[in-house]
């Protein structure tokens, strides 16, 4: 903030959608503060990696002035992507928080619907749901409605209001709505909670099905393309080898399958297959 602060503040205008991500994040850092940290690391980068890639460039005999304009090119061009990685990090812990919060939904929906059904006031089931640890980003937002409540003085309502600013799932927000909308006409909170549960498990049921409909298809993929695949190419290149082709080549394209085209193409199997799961395990 001593360096950059005064820098960050002038372009802070421009990064207002930023500004959201870190509140719905929860990264606990302000607008300011994010980009005066991104600045000073890509400030960083840059000085140590133009003199490093300088060097191993005039080390290639490429000549000095080449050398100098062609490490200052790659370091900015890293430190822009570098920026850019930084603009979207919260980004990515959105994507996480959301993802913990659609698996835990139905279930969490079911403990409020639960507990509102033993006629306890509104912010009380609340605090009675945030002691429960086992629903992950759920459990943490209901901690915060009741801190609102207890230490800011909040009502029910402006708690809730306050959390459907902040929380990242447009399912949970619509929840909170709901919820709000329910107590301020004077319906029945916990029929309304128990058909709300009831249609998040169909929606969760039915991604089920999806992901072990897709499940079936990629482990297809991965043994004809991949097991089979590399065992027939090592077979093949190993009959190549014995009619007389160039063994050093061919060892070498054997190394890289088995070794280094295998490994890469099964982790990025494991990383798709855990990116489309409904909890994300």
């Amino acid at each position: 903030m001593k360096i950059f602060g005064g820098v960050a503040n002038n372009i802070s205008p421009y990064f207002s959608e930023l500004k959201e991500d870190l509140k719905k994040s929860d990264m606990g850092i302000t607008l300011l503060e994010y980009l005066s940290t991104t600045l000073l690391t890509c400030t960083i980068v840059f000085i140590f990696e133009l003199p490093l890639l300088s060097f191993i460039f005039s080390l290639l005999k490429l000549g000095p002035l080449f050398s100098l304009f062609f490490a200052t090119t790659i370091s900015i061009v890293f430190c822009i992507l570098l920026f850019l990685f930084f603009l979207n990090y919260p980004k990515f812990i959105i994507k996480d928080k959301v993802k913990s919060i659609e698996k835990n939904l139905p279930f969490a929906t079911i403990y409020l619907s639960t507990i509102s059904s033993s006629g306890v006031p509104p912010n009380k089931i609340f605090e009675l749901f945030s002691k429960l640890e086992d629903h992950g980003e759920i459990s943490k937002e209901a901690k915060k409605i009741v801190l609102d409540m207890k230490a800011f003085g909040l009502n029910i309502y402006e708690a809730l209001s306050r959390s459907i600013e902040r929380v990242p799932s447009i399912e949970l927000r619509d929840l909170f709505w709901s919820i709000t909308s329910i107590l301020r006409s004077g319906g029945d909170l916990a029929i309304f909670l128990r058909e709300r549960s009831t249609s998040y498990l169909n929606n969760y049921r039915r991604k089920l099905n999806e992901f072990s409909r897709n499940l079936a298809i990629y482990l297809e993929i991965y043994l004809t393309i991949l097991v089979l695949g590399a065992i027939f190419f090592t077979i093949l290149t190993s009959i190549m080898m014995g009619l007389g082709g160039n063994i050093s080549n061919v060892v070498f394209i054997q190394f890289f399958v088995v070794f280094i085209f295998i490994p890469l193409t099964s982790a990025g199997f494991i990383i798709l297959i855990k990116a489309s799961s409904p909890g994300g395990e």
